[in-house]
């Protein structure tokens, strides 16, 4: 093995820890959207679980590099 080798692998390993920071980071943020939208139903608060899940909807389309990632060419 070389060091560029090394220095690759050592790149990848810190690419893909990042990656699945970001994507734990992404599903507690989901999870804790769940459980606030069930308090809400729970006390009958219709309107603002809506208003919560279609915030969520945008945090999702926003999050588009999180659930797949993009490459630039």
């Amino acid at each position: 093995m070389t060091a560029d080798h090394d220095a690759s692998m050592a790149a990848e390993i810190a690419r893909l820890t990042r990656e699945l920071e970001q994507a734990e980071s992404y599903e507690q943020k989901l999870r804790q959207c769940i459980v606030d939208v069930r308090d809400q139903l729970a006390a009958g608060k219709v309107e603002r679980a809506r208003s919560m899940l279609n915030e969520a909807l945008n945090f999702i389309d926003a999050a588009t590099d999180v659930v797949a990632p993009h490459r630039q060419a």
